[in-house]
């Protein structure tokens, strides 16, 4: 099972603010459990954030066939 994370921890992991974290559960861009009135972010659903907003270097062949 996943740990479940407050807002300052997953500011902590992803080293920005706490501010961010919440804005970002209330735009619903990451997955959160509300335990009462409690917010919770999954250990998990913090890493499928961290993935989708991963962006792949471009390589020389990308940077050649653009220059073409």
């Amino acid at each position: 099972m996943d740990e479940l994370l407050k807002a300052h921890e997953a500011a902590a992991l992803l080293h920005t603010s706490e501010r961010f974290i919440r804005r970002l559960i209330a735009e619903r861009r990451i997955e959160f459990v509300k335990v009462g009135r409690h917010v919770r972010i999954r250990e998990s659903a913090l890493l499928a954030f961290i993935v989708a907003g991963t962006v792949e270097p471009l390589t020389t062949s990308d940077v050649t066939r653009k220059a073409a």
